[in-house]
């Protein structure tokens, strides 16, 4: 099986060597992929370096193209990069095909905002002097993108910095790079110049290092766990360098007795059971007030029960398998922890008798609020649900948590809506609504759920430079 190559310096290189690719749903080799050294990723820095000053100097207008392109590429390679997608990652069919309209549309979005990164003028205090703010791209990113999307999370890092005017280096999860490859393939056919993207993939520690501590970095984008970002945060130190971290979550979904409730059940099915529930933004705690609970409770696990485990091209699919046996292990220990602590299993509960990564999709109702499963992040297709009677009560429980990523709130009562989304610590909300991410939206974490913001106008500016000008002028 010949590996596939890395993106350096707008050419495929192969290398000496190489990580296997393994699918979740059969635990087979499905493909390798070359990786590089230390002294390979300061080759690629250098590249880039070189590639910067006639990336920036292009008019927005000309970057755009080239973003367009490259969303034009992705789009008609759609199909394949889906099932790419199944293959390593192991989410169903229409989540796949989900993920790549997804990420086309980020570099559509950014393709329309770099033309918008605007100045000002400020009018001034002092006879004789004039203010000018002017944006000019940070320089040299490093984007380190993880494997549940693997896809567009991968898109959100790069085609903010690229629309700025930063060459980008891209490090994907070791997991999942074939998809971040056939994004890559998109760029180099988009003839975008050579160093201004390149793909490395590698030991991911030493990967970090290097970007930390070179100073043609001057800056990484990343998205995984809170406890690496924390480590990136200490490295970053030294020189201080400019992070963007979008880190864990525990988001908790709030169900009120005025909800609608076949609303609040599709909406909590889509929060929580997306990708298996292996996403920072899945409701990891459900709270129902005591008025709707039985029948939330009750129609909850009755579309539970009904949703199909399996490969991801198999038809009709829902959840698929979880990425790694490890994880696996991690919520079969969650949900023991739960029963231990006097909680009522309603379904699921158990791995698949088949070979792969499976867990049956599985509800826990009366769930104590110390259980492991309600204070860690749980990734996984696992819902415990704890019951509450009054606002204040669900909102004080929701906020206490380290992390603050995400949120969901079901209601009918618009005051309500209002009071909660201004109390709930959470960088994105949804009021009946359990997919609010958007390309048009700012995404982000508050608490130990990360720095800064992607998506929206606020995506572009992460990778802008604000300088303020005064001029002295004569009278």
């Amino acid at each position: 099986m010949q590996p596939n190559k890395l993106y350096l310096n707008g050419e495929w290189i192969a290398t000496d060597q190489s990580l296997e690719i393994i699918n979740p749903a059969t635990e087979e080799t499905i493909g390798r992929v070359c990786t590089i050294d230390r002294d390979g990723v300061k080759t690629a820095l250098n590249h880039a370096r070189d590639a910067f000053e006639g990336w920036r100097s292009l008019p927005a207008k000309t970057r755009a193209d080239y973003l367009l392109s490259i969303a034009s590429k992705m789009n008609d390679r759609g199909e394949e990069i889906a099932k790419t997608i199944i293959q390593e990652n192991g989410k169903p069919l229409a989540e796949s095909r989900t993920e790549v309209a997804v990420a086309v549309d980020h570099f559509r979005w950014f393709a329309e905002e770099c033309r918008r990164s605007y100045g000002r003028w400020i009018p001034n205090q002092v006879a004789g002097k004039r203010h000018l703010v002017i944006k000019s791209p940070v320089g040299v990113v490093g984007a380190i993108s993880p494997w549940n999307f693997p896809l567009f999370l991968s898109a959100r890092k790069i085609a903010p910095a690229l629309a700025a005017g930063c060459p980008v280096i891209h490090k994907p999860s070791e997991l999942t790079p074939l998809c971040a490859i056939a994004m890559a393939q998109a760029i180099d056919d988009a003839d975008i110049p050579k160093g201004v993207f390149q793909l490395i993939l590698g030991d991911a520690k030493m990967i970090g290092e290097e970007m930390l501590e070179n100073p043609i970095c001057r800056k990484i984008t990343f998205t995984g766990s809170t406890a690496v970002g924390k480590s990136l945060i200490r490295g970053a130190a030294a020189d201080v360098k400019k992070l963007s971290l979008e880190l864990g979550g525990q988001a908790p979904l709030i169900v009120f007795d005025d909800a609608d409730l076949n609303r609040a059940v599709e909406g909590a099915l889509a929060a929580k059971f997306r990708n298996a529930g292996q996403s920072c933004i899945a409701a990891n705690r459900f709270y129902v007030q005591r008025g709707i609970y039985d029948r939330f409770v009750e129609a909850f696990v009755a579309r539970v029960r009904a949703m199909k485990v399996g490969d991801g091209l198999e038809a009709g699919v829902e959840i698929g398998p979880m990425v790694r046996e490890r994880g696996l292990q991690s919520a079969l220990a969650q949900v023991q922890d739960a029963i231990d602590r006097g909680a009522k299993l309603m379904c699921g509960g158990k791995r698949l008798a088949r070979k792969g990564f499976f867990l049956e999709p599985t509800v826990l109702a009366n769930v104590a609020v110390d259980s492991l499963c309600m204070r860690e992040e749980t990734f996984a297709p696992v819902a415990p649900i704890v019951q509450f009677t009054e606002e204040s009560e669900a909102i004080r429980m929701a906020n206490d948590s380290w992390a603050g990523l995400s949120a969901y709130c079901f209601t009918s009562n618009l005051d309500r809506a209002f009071r909660v989304m201004e109390r709930l610590e959470a960088g994105t909300i949804g009021i009946n609504d359990g997919v609010p991410s958007t390309s048009i939206a700012p995404f982000g974490g508050l608490k130990q759920s990360g720095w800064g913001r992607e998506l929206g106008s606020e995506g572009l500016d992460a990778f802008l430079e604000t300088k303020h000008v005064s001029f002295g002028m004569s009278e």
